[in-house]
């Protein structure tokens, strides 16, 4: 029993990593083709569309231009009104699972975080002292409100400029401004001592997202009759919520990514779970 039992939590750990991958790749070789098309050569089966035309968040910041003008911000496709709706809906029943099952860039940060948490252990995601992070935290929201602002003021993409989404899968092409470069550079070194920080403190997708923690339906609970505070969820988790601490996880941190669970790291079946 207690083998079947490890396996389950091995293949449970495994499908949000081979998710991961699969969608990173996808997004990986659009954005190639993509470039590839340009100079007469495309990758057979693989989409010719724009990275804006895959990512949720162009649905975001074109809204306000497709309401009182009715014409998308340049460079946005009606693609991702569809994909924001999609990526709504599943956030509504599940919480922000695009963060933490799909973003491309928080998979390759999470990837890099591994090999900071090999290379400093313990003090891994403990570089930064606990009221900075909580400073922090809300900056993404700032950043959520100028980017919806700026766009909305110039009907244009100006969020590219600095993104280092775009500038991960677009370094190559020569489109890429210097600051996002610097960004995604900076992203991916501070990933080697904290966890997602591009997700954590500047995403503003990610902060929108994080509001459906307040009205989501199905949540990570804790049973407290089971639970034996061991803490292991509170050291699991890489947002660093206490789980522990409550029946409920409502903290606003959470990207649904289930390292908390029973079927992850918490010792007792069925205390840790995401459920309605």
């Amino acid at each position: 029993m207690e083998k079947t039992a490890l396996a389950s939590r091995k293949t449970s750990q495994r499908i949000r990593v081979i998710v991961q991958i699969l969608f990173f790749t996808l997004i990986a070789l659009t954005a190639l083709n993509g470039y590839l098309e340009t100079i007469g050569i495309s990758i057979p089966l693989i989409s010719l569309a724009s990275l804006h035309a895959l990512c949720p968040f162009g649905g975001v910041v074109t809204i306000y231009s497709l309401v009182t003008t009715g014409t998308f911000v340049q460079k946005i496709h009606a693609s991702s009104i569809v994909l924001l709706g999609l990526v709504g809906i599943f956030s509504i029943l599940f919480g922000p699972v695009f963060c933490s099952w799909l973003c491309p860039l928080g998979s390759l940060q999470e990837w890099l975080g591994k090999l900071g948490s090999k290379i400093f252990k313990k003090r891994y995601n403990h570089f930064l002292h606990p009221k900075l992070e909580n400073i922090l935290k809300w900056f993404r929201y700032l950043v959520l409100v100028w980017v919806i602002y700026v766009t909305a003021q110039s009907g244009q993409l100006l969020f590219a400029t600095v993104d280092p989404y775009y500038a991960l899968f677009n370094f190559w092409s020569g489109e890429v401004a210097i600051q996002a470069i610097v960004i995604l550079g900076l992203t991916l070194l501070g990933s080697l001592f904290v966890e997602r920080p591009w997700c954590r403190f500047a995403c503003p997708l990610g902060a929108l997202l994080s509001l459906t923690n307040l009205v989501r339906i199905f949540r990570i609970r804790r049973e407290p009759s089971t639970c034996i505070s061991c803490k292991k969820c509170d050291n699991a988790c890489p947002m660093k919520i206490k789980v522990s601490g409550s029946s409920i996880v409502r903290d606003l941190s959470c990207n649904s990514c289930m390292r908390c669970t029973s079927d992850n790291v918490c010792p007792v079946p069925d205390t840790v779970e995401m459920k309605h």
